[in-house]
C-alpha cells in the first residue's frame, strides 16, 4: 500500500490472501470486509470483466457457502463462471474450477441434478487441458465421487475415488496430502457399504499422511481423527472414539478458534457420543450378561 498505493491490483491480491486466512480461522466478518475491498479495487482498476475479478467473486462465494448462505453464494459463482468463459474461453482450466465450485454448491443444496452435468463438464475440461493423469483431474474425480456418495451410488463413487487415489499417488507421491483426501473418501464409501475392515486401514493411513505432511495440529488432522472416531463408534468402541473426538476438538479449538463452524460440529459429535453412551449404560449396565450386539437394532 505504501509503495504502490491503496488501490493497486497487487494490494487486492494481498487482501485476498489475508481474507483466506481469516476465513480459515472462522473470522467471516473480517474476511468479508477484505474480500469486498479486493473486489472493489479489481473492478475499478482492471474492469468488471477481468479474470481477477472472477477470483475475488469466487472467494466471496466460498465465504458465504461456508456460512450456509447459499442464496448469496450462487449468483457470485455464476458471475465468476460467466466472466471466465468470456475472458478465457469455455475450455480453460479456470472455467473448470468455476464449474466445480458451482456444482459443489448445488450438492450442498441437494440439487444433484444440477450438479452432475457441471461436474462432468469440469472433469472433461481438466482432462483435455491438463491430461488424464494431472492432479487437478484427481480433484475433479473426488468432487464427482462426493456427489455419488450423496446419491448413495457407492460403487460409482468407489471407482472414482480409486482412480483419484492412483493419479495422486503417481503424480504427487504416496505421502502427499491429496492422497489422504482420496483415502478418506474411499474409506467413507466402504463404511457406508458396511466394510469397516477395508475402511479402517485407509483412514489410519490418511491420518499418518496428514500428521507427517501437515503437522499433528493441523485442522485436516482433526478431520481424519473424526473419521476414525466415527468408525470406532460404529463398532461400539466408544472409549477409543471418545479419545479421538477429544483430540480432534482440541486441535480445532487451537487451529480454528472457538467460533468456527467446524468446532461446533466437533462439539455436537462429542456431545452426541456422551448422550448415546449414557443411554446404553442405563439400558445395559456393565453387569448385564446379554450381548449389546444382540440387543441393539
Amino acid at each position: 500500500e505504501q509503495v504502490l498505493g491503496e488501490t493497486h491490483p497487487d494490494v487486492a491480491w494481498s487482501l485476498n490472501n489475508l481474507a483466506l486466512v481469516y476465513q480459515a480461522q472462522g473470522n467471516y466478518a473480517k474476511a468479508e470486509s477484505l474480500i469486498r475491498r479486493s473486489l472493489q479495487i479489481r473492478k475499478q482498476e482492471l474492469g468488471e470483466q477481468h479474470p481477477d475479478v472472477a477470483v475475488s467473486l469466487e472467494i466471496l462465494a466460498t465465504l458465504y457457502q461456508d456460512q450456509g448462505n447459499y442464496v448469496e453464494a450462487e449468483p457470485l459463482y455464476q458471475q465468476s463462471l460467466q466472466i471466465r468463459e468470456q475472458a478465457l474461453g469455455e475450455h480453460d482450466p479456470a472455467v473448470g474450477a468455476s464449474l466445480n465450485n458451482l456444482a459443489g454448491l448445488y450438492v450442498a443444496q441437494g440439487n444433484y441434478a444440477g450438479a452432475e452435468p457441471l461436474h462432468h463438464r469440469s472433469l472433461q475440461i481438466s482432462e483435455q487441458a491438463l491430461g488424464e493423469n494431472h492432479p487437478n483431474v484427481a480433484r475433479n474425480l473426488i468432487s464427482l465421487a462426493t456427489l455419488y456418495v450423496a446419491q448413495e451410488n457407492y460403487p460409482r463413487a468407489a471407482s472414482l475415488y480409486q482412480r483419484s487415489l492412483q493419479i495422486s499417488e503417481q503424480a504427487l507421491g504416496e505421502n502427499h496430502p491429496d492422497v489422504a483426501i482420496s483415502l478418506n473418501g474411499l474409506a467413507i464409501v466402504y463404511q457406508y457399504q458396511g466394510n469397516d475392515a477395508a475402511a479402517e486401514p485407509l483412514i489410519q493411513r490418511a491420518l499418518r499422511i496428514r500428521e507427517q505432511a501437515l503437522g499433528e495440529n493441523h485442522p485436516d488432522v482433526a478431520g481424519s481423527l473424526e473419521n476414525l472416531a466415527a468408525l470406532y463408534f460404529s463398532q461400539r468402541n466408544y472409549t477409543q472414539a471418545e479419545t479421538l473426538m477429544q483430540r480432534s476438538l482440541r486441535i480445532s479449538e487451537q487451529a480454528l478458534g472457538e467460533n468456527h463452524l467446524d468446532l461446533a460440529s466437533s462439539l455436537h459429535n462429542l456431545s452426541w457420543l456422551y448422550q448415546f453412551r449414557a443411554i446404553i449404560l442405563k439400558r445395559f449396565p456393565p453387569s448385564t450378561e446379554v450381548s449389546l450386539s444382540k440387543k441393539l437394532i
